[in-house]
């Protein structure tokens, strides 16, 4: 093998370690988003399930406002601020949590 063959094979060789080293990387910090993501999805199906019982929760906020009406508009005073935070701020991390997702599956492909 020529000088010049065997340079670049050993050029070759360490890019191909280089770029396995970068890809655990990038997996070891997927597991860390992976780990918050699986909290957001867990708060979703919560909310979901939420969703699935709005009777039962007006009737308990009815009751809460006519047992404790200032701890009632505390809470949805909070509660409509945050929905505004959300409204507000919700769709700019759509393309955030999109890319994440495209980094799971190539995460779980590797």
């Amino acid at each position: 093998m020529s000088p010049e063959h065997l340079r670049f094979a050993l050029r070759k060789q360490r890019l191909q370690i280089r770029a396995a080293q970068q890809r655990d990387e990038l997996v070891a910090g997927l597991r860390r988003i992976d780990t918050v993501l699986d909290a957001v999805d867990r708060a979703r199906d919560g909310a979901g399930w939420v969703r699935e019982k709005i009777p039962v929760f007006a009737g308990a906020a009815l009751i809460l406002a006519l047992a404790k009406p200032r701890f009632a508009f505390r809470v949805a005073r909070r509660a409509w601020l945050s929905w505004a935070i959300y409204r507000k701020f919700g769709p700019r991390l759509a393309p955030f949590v999109q890319l994440i997702d495209r980094l799971r599956r190539v995460a779980a492909g590797a």
